[in-house]
């Protein structure tokens, strides 16, 4: 049942519904999950987009992520996965840039632009600073950030821009993905506000649901010379999900990296 009485219940099921048509980075990650030894760690794991399909494919998976509603979506799709793969999922409520486990993983995941979400450089540092740490010596840490051009920057200027318009399954309401952003080239920073208008398909009152973040861009020198320093070594560098090469028009940007 959806939950409407807590705003950040709601984000969390819109979450799902921004992301839910397309994994095209899924395949990606099962398949460095089939290659390495040891556990999974995701960073910033959301709804368990990533976490619950390498679960059910029979890894042993921790899913990381601030945002408690995020994870209680998480546990409530593995709890209704098929979990004959024989792997585990579990969840913990905690802030990626000082996370201590006391424990090393095979295989660790910030995937899709999360390091633009941290915050300032040095939170951008630490989050790297925990995949170090929390790598066993033969492990990979993969790190995904988008490099937007000057064109996708041309939106940033504060009108708002209607991406989508869906209808919630788990309500029936439609619902209206709507952001507006605004930039600040000298620091490579932008504000982003989301809104979320939802209101019954036959007509009838809009509800708004908002969250606003602030993102720090980096460029492909910053990202290397941040896992530089985060005792991290480039083992492969590409610019797309199915590991095709990095290139100076590539729009993302996957490192693969192992320990120093």
């Amino acid at each position: 049942m959806a939950d409407d009485t807590d705003p950040g219940a709601r984000l969390a099921r819109y979450y799902d519904l921004d992301l839910s048509p397309d994994q095209p980075d899924l395949d990606l990650y099962l398949a460095l999950a089939n290659s390495v030894e040891g556990a999974v760690l995701e960073l910033a794991a959301g709804t368990g987009r990533l976490s619950v399909p390498l679960a059910a494919a029979g890894h042993e998976v921790v899913a990381v992520d601030l945002d408690e509603h995020m994870l209680a979506r998480a546990e409530a799709a593995w709890q209704a996965a098929d979990r004959a793969g024989g792997g585990s999922l579990t969840t913990i409520a905690a802030d990626i840039t000082a996370l201590e486990l006391d424990r090393r993983f095979g295989l660790m995941i910030l995937a899709l632009n999360t390091l633009l979400l941290v915050g300032d450089r040095d939170r951008q540092l630490a989050a790297l600073r925990a995949m170090s740490r929390h790598l066993l010596p033969n492990g990979r840490a993969v790190v995904d950030v988008w490099l937007p051009t000057p064109d996708d920057l041309a939106l940033y200027d504060g009108r708002l821009v209607l991406d989508w318009l869906r209808t919630d399954a788990e309500d029936g309401a439609l619902v209206a993905k709507l952001w507006s952003a605004s930039l600040q080239p000298a620091l490579a920073r932008a504000e982003v506000d989301t809104f979320f208008d939802s209101w019954p398909a036959g007509g009838g009152q809009l509800r708004r649901t908002a969250r606003h973040d602030e993102l720090r861009f980096v460029s492909a020198a910053d990202l290397e010379a941040m896992i530089g320093l985060a005792g991290l070594r480039v083992v492969h560098r590409a610019g797309d999900y199915s590991m095709g090469p990095f290139g100076p028009s590539s729009e993302r940007m996957l490192l693969v990296c192992g320990l120093l």
